[in-house]
């Protein structure tokens, strides 16, 4: 799958979670793609060509970074981890 391929379907996953998500999921989801538009634009303004291993892992150490400072309990990171798995997925 092409990275523009991937972030428009991530992108669609993130509208889609307004309509059906709880709304704990609504905010994992809502936090998980900051992370992830955050990742996108800075490899858009960079113009880095990634491929989608890249921006995951950009996205990754991005939550990991924030999971150390504390951001998230362990309810609402357990979630983030779970739907970010299924953005994952999509590629």
């Amino acid at each position: 799958m092409s990275l523009v391929s991937y972030i428009d379907a991530a992108q669609q996953y993130f509208d889609d979670l307004v309509i059906k998500a709880t709304d704990d999921e609504l905010f994992a989801g809502g936090y998980l793609r900051g992370h992830f538009d955050l990742a996108v634009g800075y490899a858009q303004v960079e113009e880095l060509n990634l491929e989608v291993s890249e921006l995951n892992e950009t996205v990754e150490k991005s939550l990991v970074k924030a999971y150390r400072n504390g951001e998230l309990n362990e309810d609402d990171k357990t979630l983030v981890v779970r739907i970010w798995e299924e953005v994952k997925a999509l590629a």
